[in-house]
């Protein structure tokens, strides 16, 4: 006891740094390690669908797939570490001629760098990064690694997390491509954004306050409701439409003094007579004409009904308003024109990085799930009955004896 002393603070420090510098050799160790395994696997499993003859049916597989070529170009090699879901437009694929025995499924992708081809300028290995794999990508985005050209890639932010990151990308930039090419959201107007306790609709909220928009939206259920007066800053006016009573346009026309809202974005529209819409879509959505009616001068109507129909007095009725109607085709920038197509879309990645690290956006997302349970999942969310967006938390391998168990292990727990 005699013997001790006291570290002096330059001691102190100089044990803090060496203790730093291990826990920074440490995490590069494992990352090694972890590039190694991936690098070097023979075969890997991932995630597709295959559909009935009829086209009716989708059921989603695991399958083996044999380990990613090398990567040469403007090619990433990219090991996933998060991976969102989002339904699947088996209509579009058969459009575009892109059906296939086994499509790739999980799109939605974040991870680390692995390896880059020759002609890459914008990645280095062992970098943080998000994407949206191209709707012809032949990797799915659930499985340990993917090949994606880098002009589909943003680095993502260090303080946003895998599954953020992943969970986030593909609403960001739906609600970009809704609000700010389709609409033109600026300070001071009106935004009606249905279903705003959905994913996309938090997302679309949370755009509109930061760009100093009035918002007014609609709740699906009593717990909706509640979710969405809690907001901040708070919404304008919340519409209960869980219980068929309440009248969307006069709401909206009474919150704007009867001047109509500038811009709608939909989550879906009724189309015809009560007579034959299913009970379900006649109590949660509205009919067209009540959209057109709450329009005001000059305004937008963002739609996801792929399939609406105008008769000649609708189109009178937004000729005599002078709005718009505009339609949000979530692969508008993967059908566009490549290189503009490309351009467009990174910027508006990127933005959406910045504005979820720096707080703006805060997106509604579901407890993580291991990728061996994303079969089940994926069923699920193809049939839209979640609310929450769904992210797989991608493990570093497979136990190759149980399809339905990850490999345990010390060093990737």
């Amino acid at each position: 006891m005699g013997d001790s002393k006291i570290p002096s603070m330059a001691e102190v420090g100089t044990t803090k740094s060496r203790l730093g510098a291990g826990k920074k050799s440490f995490k590069r160790l494992v990352l090694s390690l972890t590039t190694f395994l991936v690098l070097f696997m023979v075969t890997m499993k991932g995630l597709y669908f295959q559909q009935s003859s009829t086209n009716e049916e989708i059921t989603f597989v695991f399958q083996e797939r044999e380990n990613l070529p090398v990567t040469e170009d403007n090619y990433v090699k990219l090991q996933v570490k998060a991976c969102a879901l989002s339904q699947i437009n088996t209509k579009l694929l058969a459009e575009m001629k892109m059906e296939k025995e086994f499509f790739p499924v999980g799109r939605e992708v974040a991870g680390i760098v692995l390896d880059v081809g020759s002609k890459v300028s914008f990645f280095q290995p062992d970098d943080e990064v998000v994407g949206i794999l191209p709707l012809d990508s032949e990797d799915p985005g659930l499985c340990e690694a993917v090949r994606v050209h880098e002009h589909y890639l943003v680095h993502k932010p260090e303080k946003v997390t895998w599954t953020e990151a992943a969970g986030t990308i593909r609403d960001g930039l739906r609600v970009y491509t809704a609000l700010h090419y389709l609409s033109h959201l600026s300070p001071g107007k009106s935004v009606l954004i249905m279903d705003g306790a959905s994913a996309l609709g938090t997302i679309a909220i949370q755009l509109a306050h930061h760009r100093g928009a009035k918002v007014i939206s609609t709740a699906c259920s009593l717990e909706d409701k509640q979710f969405l007066e809690r907001f901040r800053p708070p919404i304008a006016r919340v519409i209960d439409v869980s219980n068929g009573k309440a009248h969307v346009a006069e709401s909206c026309l009474e919150e704007t003094g009867g001047l109509g809202v500038d811009i709608v974005l939909d989550a879906g529209v009724r189309l015809y007579s009560k007579d034959d819409e299913p009970a379900e879509k006649l109590q949660l959505l509205p009919h067209k004409h009540d959209i057109i009616t709450l329009l005001g001068v000059g305004g937008h109507w963002v739609t996801t009904e792929e399939n609406l129909q105008l008769d000649p007095p609708d189109s009178h009725c937004l000729f005599l308003k002078g709005a718009a109607v505009a339609f949000l085709n979530d692969e508008v920038w993967n059908l566009s024109n490549v290189q503009q197509g490309n351009l467009f879309q990174l910027r508006i990645l990127k933005d959406v990085m910045e504005k979820l690290s720096t707080g703006v956006f805060r997106p509604q997302l579901d407890e993580p799930i291991p990728l061996y349970e994303a079969k089940v999942t994926m069923e699920v969310v193809q049939k839209n009955q979640g609310r929450k967006k769904q992210v797989v938390q991608v493990s570093s391998g497979w136990n190759q004896s149980n399809t339905n168990a990850p490999v345990t292990s010390a060093v990737f727990a």
